[in-house]
Parts: structure tokens; C-alpha cells; sequence
């Protein structure tokens, strides 16, 4: 039997398998007025979200891209589908939605994950929702789960209004203004005062369109004194083109209440991911940041959370690995804008086969941010010689009477470590496989249990083959 060497050679069925191309409806290639219209027909839009389209269109076409990160010049919107409708309406039972799109979830643990252990799950396919469900006790507490279009179109559609791309405005860079005119699917989240929603919510996004791009919108609103852990997935099967994600995250958290994001972004490699997620956190608040990216051929990811009230917290735990194809660029930014803000950053990442993994953070301390705190501490393993990792810090402090600390670490895999392991009975590539588990131990143990055993599962994938 021949041996695998290469990280290709792997068996990644679970996630590379692809449903033949059956949607109902995909707009054509590229980026016009005309496209953005017919985007806005086809999702019932309001007239404002028109409007909002239409002049986020205007921001995109007079900004640039980004020049200070990794190269995308191998994304071309002029190829890049922006919609694609799949061939189902949104079910809000399991066994309505269609065999292949059912099949799909099915094999990436959906249902089992939401029978075991989720109070809700909004399952996303290319550019539609068309699974969303919430467990009963849930909507008992007056806690609102839906898909975007339904809160635009529903009874919350004045607050959808309100916060709609607030957080993150589409002059923010090119890619927010491309989200805000060709936008599409997502969640709605809104936990009311003092409610704490007791097992977590849950968002899967599967692109399987060739060629394609996937724009969602997640706005949540954890009112004050609530608590809420949501969860997001993110998966698409490879293909020799380049495809797109563009998403947003809109957080906002009350006034004491607390919030934990966990996501698990294992997109193929050849996709773009060029996400933008922040965090408003009011007088008390907490916000959690758990994140977990394997996938992707470049990323640009860097979510934000902006410190508003009085000892608000924010913490951010994250693992980034990067392999053969990839260059990771990801991170994370703070912004202390009030007295007694405190911040945890705590980040691994690792690189083999040449990836590239960088991490960027930038801690802002403002004039108002008297007795703020921020501690940042990332941590490097490379697995081979033809890996890079590099750190980027960015520190801006305002005010004589704040604690900020940084420390970096890069490292290679200690011989002893794995020769140790080996003389336990153990194979050298397993050695290695739990040497990095371990490593990267820090965000499986925040996870669910089911997302830490995926988490461990995609290292183990990563890790064969990688000897030599």
C-alpha cells in the first residue's frame, strides 16, 4: 500500500463532497446595478434595504482593495457568482427539506448536534436558509432566532432596521461595501432582559455552488443581563476555482450581559475569506470570542470588539492552521473606550507544508479609558523549514493610567517531546498529531464537545502524512 505524504492525498470526504448544481435560480456572473436590483427582487427587500444596496455598491466600486495584507489577485468579481437560490423554500422540519441538501447536513452532524445538545440551528445552503428551528422552551423565554429575511420582513423589522450594518458601516473596506449591496441569508438573534438561554444556538453556512460567494448576515442583540453562547460552522467542498466568502457579524451586548461566539470556519482551499465580525459591549458587558480557522486558501479575519461601558470585558481565545496553499492572515482588535475595560487575547497558531500564518492584533486605549487593562499573548508552532509565522502587533494607548502587556512565542516541535511519546509505543506521526493537539488545547477545551472532537478530528487531518 502506498504511502501518504501529502496533505492532498487525504481522505477529506466529510467535508470535499458536492451535490450536483440543482438550485432553483443564480443570478449570472459579476457585479452590476442591475445584479444588485434583481438581488433585492428576489429577497422582497424593503425599499430602504434597496436603497442601502445601491449606494454600498456606489462605496465599492470607488474603494480599493487592500494592498497591506495577502494577495487576492487570483479573485476576480467579474467570475464571482453573488446568489445562488437553492431548490427548496426554509423548512422548519428536518425531514421537509430536500434529500441532497438534507443529505449534506447529515453528514456534517447537523441533526445530531441539534438533538443532543443545541436549543437552535439555522442551517444555511449557498444563499438561503432552508432549515431554521428552535427548541420550544426557547421561544418560551421571548428569544427571538430567525433568518434575516424573515426579521426584515417581520415584527422586528424596526430593529433590524436600527442595527443593520451600524457596527460595521460599508465604507469600513471594500469587502464590507460588497456585503452590504449583494448580502444574503444569515441569522437573527434577540435574547430579552435578564434572560440567559441555558444551551447554545447554532448557525451552519455550506457553500456548494462552483464559483460562487456567500454573503450572510448574523446580527445579535443580547439585551441586558442576558447570556447567550452562539455557535457558527462553516464548510464548502474544493474546487479548481476560486470561490468567496464575505460575511458579517454584528454583535451587540447590553449592559451586563454577556455573550460567547464560538465559530469553526473549515472552508476549502480554494476559497477567499475575506470576513468582518465586531462587538459593541455596553457598561459590564462580556464578550467571548472562541475561533477555530482551517479552511480557506487566503483569509483576512480579524474580529473586533469595542469596549463602550464601564467595565466592559472582552476576551478572545483563537487557533489558526495553516498548511500547504495557505496564507492565513488573522488576528483580532480591542478598542477600551471607558474606564476599568479589561481585555484577554490568547492565540495559537501553527504552520507546516509552507503555509503562512500571520497574526495581527491591535489594542486601542482611549483618552476615556482610565485604568484599562489588555493582556496579549500569542503563540507559533511550525512543523517544517518552508513554514512562516509572523506576529504583527499594534498598540495605541491614550492615557497614562492603563496595564498592557503583549508577549510572542514561535517554536518548532521539541525532538524530546516526540521521541518521548515514541518510546511509549506510539507512531512518530501520532506523536506529532497529539504534540499539536495539545498546542492548540487552549480553544477545543472552550468548545462544545462536539466542535472540540471536530476541532481535534481536522488537526489529526492536517497532520498526516506531514512527516518529512
Amino acid at each position: 500500500m502506498e504511502e501518504k505524504t501529502y496533505v492532498d492525498d487525504i481522505d477529506r470526504s466529510l467535508y470535499d463532497f458536492r451535490n450536483e448544481d440543482k438550485d432553483a435560480y443564480r443570478i449570472q456572473e459579476g457585479l452590476t446595478r442591475e445584479i444588485v436590483e434583481k438581488i433585492s427582487r428576489e429577497k422582497h427587500d424593503p425599499e430602504w434595504m434597496l436603497e442601502f444596496r445601491l449606494k454600498s455598491l456606489d462605496i465599492y466600486n470607488k474603494l480599493q482593495v487592500p494592498n497591506w495584507g495577502p494577495s487576492i489577485d487570483g479573485l476576480n468579481m467579474d467570475n464571482i457568482i453573488t446568489y445562488v437560490r437553492p431548490n427548496t423554500n426554509m423548512q422548519g422540519k428536518w425531514e421537509d427539506v430536500p434529500e441532497d441538501i438534507k443529505d449534506t447536513f447529515d453528514r456534517l452532524g447537523i441533526p445530531q448536534a441539534e438533538q443532543s445538545s443545541l436549543a437552535g440551528v439555522g442551517a444555511q445552503y449557498d444563499s438561503e436558509v432552508v432549515y431554521h428551528n428552535v427548541r420550544k422552551e426557547v421561544e418560551e423565554q421571548g428569544v427571538i432566532y430567525t433568518d434575516m429575511e424573515s426579521a426584515l420582513n417581520g415584527p422586528y423589522a424596526e430593529m433590524v432596521h436600527e442595527h443593520f450594518m451600524k457596527l460595521v458601516p460599508p465604507t469600513d473596506h471594500k469587502f464590507a461595501a460588497l456585503h452590504g449591496a449583494v448580502w444574503s441569508g444569515g441569522s437573527f438573534v434577540y435574547v430579552p432582559k435578564g434572560v440567559s438561554v441555558a444551551i447554545p444556538l447554532q448557525s451552519y453556512f455550506r457553500l456548494n455552488a462552483k464559483g460562487a460567494g456567500q454573503f450572510e448576515h448574523t446580527l445579535i442583540i443580547v439585551d441586558e443581563g442576558a447570556d447567550l453562547h452562539f455557535i457558527e460552522g462553516c464548510s464548502a467542498p474544493k474546487y479548481n476555482v476560486a470561490n468567496l466568502h464575505a460575511g458579517c457579524v454584528e454583535l451587540f451586548i447590553g449592559k451586563n450581559a454577556k455573550l460567547r461566539y464560538s465559530t469553526i470556519e473549515n472552508w476549502s482551499k480554494n476559497m477567499y475569506n475575506l470576513n468582518t465580525k465586531r462587538a459593541l459591549v455596553e457598561e459590564g458587558g462580556t464578550i467571548e470570542w472562541v475561533s477555530g480557522s482551517f479552511g480557506s486558501h487566503v483569509s483576512y479575519l480579524y474580529p473586533m470588539s469595542i469596549l463602550n461601558g464601564t467595565g466592559a470585558h472582552s476576551e478572545f481565545t483563537g487557533v489558526t492552521f495553516a498548511g500547504h496553499s495557505q496564507n492565513l492572515d488573522t488576528g483580532c482588535k480591542v478598542v477600551h473606550n471607558a474606564p476599568k475595560t479589561t481585555s484577554i487575547v490568547n492565540t495559537r497558531s501553527i504552520s507546516k507544508s509552507g503555509g503562512i500564518s500571520t497574526f495581527r492584533s491591535s489594542v486601542v486605549v482611549t483618552n476615556k479609558a482610565k485604568q484599562a487593562k489588555s493582556s496579549v499573548s500569542c503563540q507559533s508552532l511550525m512543523l517544517d523549514n518552508i513554514s512562516r509565522s509572523d506576529t504583527i502587533p499594534a498598540i495605541d494607548v491614550r492615557t497614562a493610567d492603563a496595564d498592557i502587556g503583549h508577549e510572542a512565542k514561535i517554536g518548532r516541535i521539541s525532538d524530546d517531546a516526540v521521541f518521548y511519546l515514541m518510546s511509549r509505543g506510539i507512531s512518530e506521526e501520532e506523536a506529532r498529531a497529539m504534540i499539536v493537539s495539545g498546542f492548540a488545547d487552549n480553544v477545543s477545551k472552550e468548545l462544545p464537545l462536539e466542535y472540540a472532537v471536530e476541532m481535534n478530528n481536522l488537526i489529526r487531518l492536517e497532520m498526516q502524512g506531514s512527516i518529512g
